[in-house]
């Protein structure tokens, strides 16, 4: 077992635990989350309608989802739909050069910056994708930390793997896990 995760607190947990908080996490969005594999499997292309947006929004942001909402009013339903669009279509053969090309496209649209559009990109591509956030931040390297660039993306997308692949539960879900515990365990 890697000494990284067995001294963390969450790689001390049984995995029935962290299934639980995984679980817990989802409950609320499940209907959400469920959706949204299904658009990124039936929509080609693939994009985001406004409404679509607004649900991942409200699920990344939470109790901030207001903050921001004038600037992201300035979003059109037209500029939302092409610049998502324009986002998924972009491939590149080295996984790190197409997800920041992703995210700084989803970053043209107004109060999106890295956080955000890492959800976006999790939300509609599991598989692929995490979200980063400040909750999983601190528990993987035990700093506080509100402000993340692509680069701090891929630092913790690397270490996210090591837990995720560690417990053989997907890399989405590992996230959500570390964000269910860090908001059970720790004030804001």
């Amino acid at each position: 077992m890697n000494d990284k995760i067995l001294k963390s607190a969450i790689g001390s947990l049984a995995k029935e635990k962290i299934n639980m908080l995984i679980e817990k996490a989802k409950s609320d969005w499940s209907e959400s989350i469920n959706e949204f594999e299904k658009i990124g499997y039936e929509r080609k292309p693939m994009y985001l309608k406004s409404e679509e947006l607004e649900e991942i929004l409200k699920w990344k942001l939470r109790g901030q989802y207001g903050r921001k909402l004038k600037i992201r009013e300035k979003n059109t339903d037209e500029n939302i739909e092409k610049i998502t669009k324009a986002a998924f279509d972009l491939t590149h053969s080295e996984f790190e050069i197409e997800t920041e090309l992703r995210i700084n496209t989803l970053s043209v649209l107004y109060g999106v910056r890295t956080p955000v559009a890492t959800a976006i990109l999790a939300m509609c591509f599991p598989k692929k994708y995490a979200v980063i956030d400040f909750r999983n931040w601190r528990q993987i390297f035990g700093e506080i930390k509100t402000s993340f660039s692509v680069s701090d993306y891929f630092r913790y997308l690397s270490e996210l793997e090591v837990y995720a692949e560690h417990f053989s539960i997907p890399i989405r879900d590992m996230d959500m896990a570390f964000w269910q515990f860090d908001s059970e365990n720790n004030q804001a």
